[in-house]
């Protein structure tokens, strides 16, 4: 299987290059949906991640309070290590099956922190998306209802674009309207479908 790994910052527009890949018949898989199924509660991760750091991270469901994680794994960098240790290789594990099982032409794997290719050693290219900082800052705060420091340390916590650009192999720069975007990706679905197929010709 082919298999393009998607990545970029954070309020980057990942998830709206992943939809317009998925309309145009390609399988994607999100390593954010897996690890919100396996953090759900009594699935994989949950109960480890109570037991760590106590019941009042959840709300009054029994669900994890997200945004009171997100603000505790942002500003102490131990819980945030301790946290990726636990997820990323639950994640790499349910991603394999997903691509095992994929049937489109190639497969799409929404990555939103790969910072290196060797834990995913099966992907043949890096799509890098790519905006203005001003922008990420403003779709963090509006979607996440946090303040603008708040988004510039979620900022700050991820790699910098340098380190996204050193991997990629393909950079969409979402900066313009929607259209210019899907024409980008229009154009790279095609590629991405002979390169797919050169490959299952050599297999």
């Amino acid at each position: 299987m082919y298999c393009i790994g998607l990545s970029g910052g954070i309020a980057s527009g990942k998830s709206t290059v992943a939809r317009y890949f998925s309309e145009l018949g390609v399988q994607v898989i999100s390593a954010d949906e897996i690890a919100r199924q396996i953090t759900a509660p009594n699935q994989a991760a949950y109960h480890k991640i109570v037991q760590h750091f106590g019941k009042h991270i959840l709300d009054a469901s029994g669900a994890l309070n997200r945004r009171q994680l997100r603000q505790i794994i942002f500003n102490q960098e131990s819980q945030r290590q301790w946290l990726e240790n636990l997820l990323h290789p639950l994640v790499r594990q349910q991603i394999e099956k997903d691509v095992a099982s994929c049937r489109s032409a190639y497969c799409i794997i929404e990555i939103p922190l790969l910072i290196n290719r060797e834990a995913y050693p099966y992907l043949d290219r890096i799509l890098l998306v790519e905006t203005d900082r001003r922008v990420q800052i403003a779709r963090i705060t509006q979607r996440d209802l946090c303040t603008q420091e708040e988004a510039l340390a979620i900022l700050a916590a991820q790699s910098t674009p340098a380190q996204y650009r050193s991997l990629a192999d393909d950079l969409l720069v979402n900066h313009g309207s929607l259209e210019e975007l899907k024409q980008q990706i229009t154009k790279l679905h095609k590629d991405y479908v002979q390169y797919a197929m050169k490959k299952s010709s050599l297999i």
